[in-house]
């Protein structure tokens, strides 16, 4: 009996450290790396090519969920990241559709410019700065939208089982982010075309451990587990990316941009975007 108590114990270590990624105290610091990509991404990548490229803004894309992160984790924390609106510029430079133009650090941008012409009234301006500022690039595209809801708790639940004080459970919980994504023209103020979109987040939690008396007054007790947390910022990105592609292929569908005649492009990820589009 207590060589097979022994044996269970050992099993559900070893599946615990088994499964489990290494805790950062347990290997080398590890060097940065690229922010790892979601199959959105590449859809992006392989859309097909546009006609001709669209000019666009982004002045903002918020927070409008005014989720925080619960107590006691952190009273002042918000749940989804702030960075959205670099998450969709980015988004949009992946797609080749747009030419970006910079408005969220506007101000910024003058003053520089600012800096630049008071410069070049000195009677010695540097040879970089003496050609004269061309006028910034108006845009005809302007996005906008926001991180509209941040949903917790949308579907949790478990197993578990224990025998003879040996126990093994599994928990999970399912949260849920939206994300709205608009395009209007910026001569009319007209809404183009408007989507949202949808990414679940995923949180799994694994336990084990034994609670037994071997002998009389010798007590073995001993538990192993881990939680993974599935990034929320990457579930925002990939939301975000996912409304881009469903924004150009409602744009299409509508003529409201056209895409290349040389043919160039995956036209499988738009027919995909489109059935999704068509099937609501």
């Amino acid at each position: 009996m207590k060589r097979f108590l022994t044996m269970l114990l050992i099993l559900a270590s070893l599946q615990g450290c088994g499964l489990r990624k290494p805790m950062p105290a347990e290997h080398d610091t590890e060097t940065p790396t690229l922010t790892p990509r979601a199959s959105t991404y590449y859809d992006l990548l392989n859309m097909p090519r546009p006609k001709g490229r669209l000019m666009a803004v982004v002045y903002g894309f918020r927070d409008q969920t005014g989720q925080y992160k619960p107590t006691p984790a952190s009273s002042f924390s918000t749940s989804v990241t702030q960075g959205a609106a670099s998450m969709l510029m980015d988004a949009m430079q992946a797609s080749g559709w747009f030419v970006v133009l910079e408005r969220e650090g506007l101000q910024n941008l003058l003053t520089e410019r600012k800096i630049i012409r008071a410069s070049q009234k000195k009677p010695d301006t540097p040879v970089n700065i003496q050609a004269e500022l061309p006028p910034l690039q108006a845009a005809n595209l302007m996005l906008e939208g926001g991180i509209i809801a941040y949903d917790t708790n949308v579907r949790s639940g478990g197993e578990g089982a224990r025998y003879l004080g040996i126990d093994l459970s599994r928990e999970y919980r399912v949260d849920q982010v939206s994300v709205n994504l608009r395009a209007v023209d910026v001569r009319t103020g007209q809404v183009l075309a408007n989507v949202m979109t949808s990414k679940t987040i995923y949180s799994v939690g694994r336990s084990a451990g034994v609670f037994k008396f071997i002998e009389f007054k010798k007590l073995l007790e001993a538990e192993v587990g881990y939680t993974t947390n599935e990034p929320a910022q990457l579930c925002v990105l990939s939301a975000i990316e996912s409304a881009v592609g469903h924004l150009l292929a409602q744009g299409i569908e509508r003529k409201l941009w056209q895409v290349s005649s040389e043919g160039t492009g995956d036209n499988a990820v738009l027919e995909r975007y489109l059935s999704q589009y068509q099937a609501q």
